[in-house]
């Protein structure tokens, strides 16, 4: 009996073998395998018909951007009002909050093929088994947003007209880095509950990676060589650091930190009032939409915007 057992066993390994083996040479797509999808090598439409995106920052503005046929994202609470416009110029579905998806009408919209920039493989490994099994699912587990780019472009057919833009994006930043005055920014993401300082760092979010990019000095406080390190929250008293000739600063993002009395509470902080920026006059306030929902080549000349106006433009 035990003999007839293990022959049994090995026959049945043999079969899933067999089975699993044809069922990856069966990918009558485009099969993924590379090291910044999750679970590659991953099987996708050749040509998807029925994108839901899982973020309405990356996966929205690049997917829409690139051509993609998106008929789902979440929609609730953004802050990037133009993006958020261009949504429903699309007639997309909106399928909740970010954090907070709604899976039953994310099935009713029948996807082909879901997307998400989720940034890290742990974030990863939490959303692949629900969501994938719905439809095929690529996760995007790296910060580079520009390959996000080139990828989504490699399903849409639109790798050209991608490089051209980014080509474009590039061009700018080296024109506003040869005019860039020496002079120190500091940033800072005022909430309703904390302080964000988002760094001068190896690994940082979009907006400051450009910021690097266009020749802009942080200040001490907000640089750092360290990879693992992209962000801080300071304390009341810590904000005194942030002593850079212009101050650059953000309320809220997806949240209700603009409307609950927390800036206003800031701002007439003595504290506040004593940092040099402020003091003098160079303080300005930027769009969370922009700079907390960062979604892409639009997004990134904002940012430059800003760069221009506040900084390379201040008197």
């Amino acid at each position: 009996m035990g003999l007839n057992m293990v022959k049994l066993s090995g026959y049945i390994l043999t079969v899933l073998s067999v089975v699993f083996a044809s069922s990856a040479v069966a990918c009558e797509g485009i099969e993924l395998d590379r090291g910044d999808v999750f679970n590659a090598p991953l099987c996708i439409p050749e040509t998807p018909a029925r994108v839901v995106v899982l973020d309405p920052s990356f996966g929205l503005g690049v997917g829409l951007d690139v051509g993609l046929p998106v008929v789902g994202a979440p929609l609730e609470m953004m802050s990037d009002e133009a993006l958020h416009k261009r949504a429903v110029e699309h007639d997309i579905t909106s399928t909740g909050f970010v954090t907070e998806p709604s899976l039953e009408t994310i099935v009713a919209l029948q996807p082909d093929l879901i997307i998400g920039f989720v940034g890290s493989e742990s974030v990863a490994s939490g959303i692949y088994p629900m969501a994938a099994r719905v439809a095929p699912t690529l996760l995007f587990t790296s910060t580079d947003w520009r390959e996000f780019y080139r990828l989504l472009a490699s399903l849409s057919g639109k790798e050209q007209e991608v490089a051209d833009a980014l080509d474009t994006l590039d061009q700018r930043i080296a024109d506003i880095k040869a005019r860039m005055p020496d002079t120190t920014v500091s940033v800072l993401r005022i909430t309703s509950w904390d302080f964000q300082v988002y760094l001068d760092a190896p690994e940082t979010y979009a907006p400051f990676e450009i910021m690097k990019q266009a020749g802009v000095r942080r200040s001490a406080y907000e640089t750092t060589d360290d990879p693992s390190l992209a962000l801080k929250r300071p304390d009341r008293e810590e904000l005194a650091q942030l002593d850079g000739d212009i101050l650059l600063y953000i309320v809220g993002g997806t949240n209700a930190s603009d409307q609950d009395g927390r800036h206003a509470e800031v701002l007439s902080d003595p504290l506040w009032k004593m940092l040099p920026a402020v003091r003098s006059g160079q303080v300005h306030r930027v769009s969370h939409g922009t700079w907390m929902q960062f979604s892409g080549i639009a997004s990134a000349h904002r940012v430059l915007d800003d760069l221009e106006a506040y900084v390379v433009g201040a008197p």
